[in-house]
């Protein structure tokens, strides 16, 4: 079943905490702390796979969450990781995130992979915080949460050539002949109703083609399903536009010529500028030639190639121009740059700091991270709290924009009371 949108919701695995522990071995009384770390969460990494080209793998299900982290251990030993999600999609597949709109990654053999959330950090056991002065720490760190995040999967098939015209026109019919693709074909309109990729070799060479289900006017605006069958166009290379000259549909092939050409730069004016090689198909209709000649006499295209895609006439001239024209063309390249694996876990140190009723807001998302890895419920673990604020420099922020004692303190989910230190 072909499906080329899908909404899923994401949540990475949450980190394992860090232990709180000592050394406890005959003839070492006063063995030292040997909490270990919490192991990481699992990150959910998007795979490129090249067997698939659909999306219908989430059409029953929506919701993917990776492994949590294990917590530490004694004897200084890290919990387990989390293991690592992958979730396999079509070459094609554009990622955006549903609530800002951004595109985070477009997935081709070229990018075939991507770290779209990571896991959270796992907490540090107590013997990370030993220090000569604080020999015996009661506490360890919590772990870090992992992130959820509800993502757009958007496919734009990739091939090298797009078959396009009206309802009816022969594209299946041609797609047929010319590769080993069975789409569906009957003498009606909108037979076609999901794009069918087939792969074309003709004397030596190879390509893809992609036969784009029938457009009719105001497909630009979602008209007969336009915009799913557009968006497919946009990554080929080549379009090989099919008009029929049987005269059977009741329509003028010039009016069809300039109707389609429309649709494809209202959608996006970039369509109407791709290369085009005009097929003027069912040749084998006696009507036909009185028809082609009259939409020469209105055109001044350099050529258009007579077809019947029922009988095979006219197919090789057509293919070995299909050839040439794309070992002239670039190949259609991704300039999507996609965030890097390292950028979600990197710290931003600027505070943003408002008084909004009774409250000073601290505006930090890495020190929200932070804060919530300390066990408030432990003195040891607040007083630890205090020293790692004052050196971030929120204390000093907050005299700035002038804070007095008693003020009350917000950071994210945590709040506090301000007491001048000295």
């Amino acid at each position: 079943m072909f499906l080329d949108q899908a909404k899923i919701h994401l949540t990475s695995g949450k980190g394992g905490s860090g232990v709180v522990s000592f050394r406890r071995e005959k003839y070492v009384p006063r063995g030292g702390p040997d909490g270990g770390d919490g192991g990481r969460g699992g990150h959910i990494i998007l795979l490129v796979d090249p067997n698939l080209n659909t999306l219908s793998n989430f059409r029953y299900q929506q919701h993917f969450k990776a492994e949590n982290g294990l917590p530490g251990e004694a004897c200084n030993r890290t919990g387990k990781d989390g293991s690592d999600l992958y979730i396999t999609v079509p070459s094609g597949t554009i990622v955006k995130d549903i609530e800002s709109h951004q595109i985070l990654a477009d997935l081709t053999f070229e990018n075939p992979e991507f770290v779209i959330l990571r896991g959270g950090r796992g907490g540090r056991g107590n013997s990370r915080f030993a220090t000569s002065t604080r020999q015996t720490p009661q506490f360890a760190e919590k772990a870090e949460l992992g992130t959820d995040l509800w993502v757009e999967l958007e496919l734009k098939l990739i091939a090298d050539v797009g078959l396009i015209g009206f309802p009816n026109a022969g594209k299946s019919t041609l797609l047929s002949k010319i590769s080993a693709a069975k789409p569906k074909i009957a003498d009606y309109p909108f037979t076609t109703l999901i794009p069918n990729l087939g792969v074309v070799d003709f004397k030596g060479e190879s390509f893809v083609a992609v036969d784009i289900p029938g457009l009719i006017e105001g497909a630009h605006q979602g008209v007969g399903l336009g915009h799913q069958f557009l968006r497919h166009i946009e990554r080929t290379r080549l379009l090989v536009h099919l008009i029929d000259f049987s005269g059977l549909s009741g329509r003028d092939p010039y009016d069809d010529y300039l109707q389609i050409n429309e649709e494809l730069r209202l959608f996006n004016p970039a369509l109407a500028e791709k290369p085009q090689l005009i097929v003027s198909n069912k040749m084998d209709i006696p009507e036909a030639e009185a028809l082609l000649e009259a939409f020469l006499a209105k055109t001044e295209l350099p050529k258009v190639f007579p077809l019947s895609a029922a009988t095979s006439q006219g197919i090789e001239p057509l293919l070995s121009t299909i050839i040439q024209k794309l070992s002239e063309l670039p190949k259609i390249l991704t300039t999507i740059n996609m965030f890097t694996e390292e950028a979600p876990f990197k710290e931003d140190l600027a505070l943003k700091i408002s008084k909004e009723d009774q409250f000073y807001l601290v505006k930090n998302k890495s020190l929200e991270r932070r804060i919530i890895r300390y066990d408030l419920q432990n003195d040891e673990s607040v007083n630890s709290l205090q020293r790692f604020l004052k050196r971030w420099g929120v204390f000093t922020a907050l005299q700035n924009a002038g804070i007095s004692e008693g003020d009350q303190v917000r950071i994210g989910e945590f709040e506090f009371i301000y007491y001048d230190e000295d």
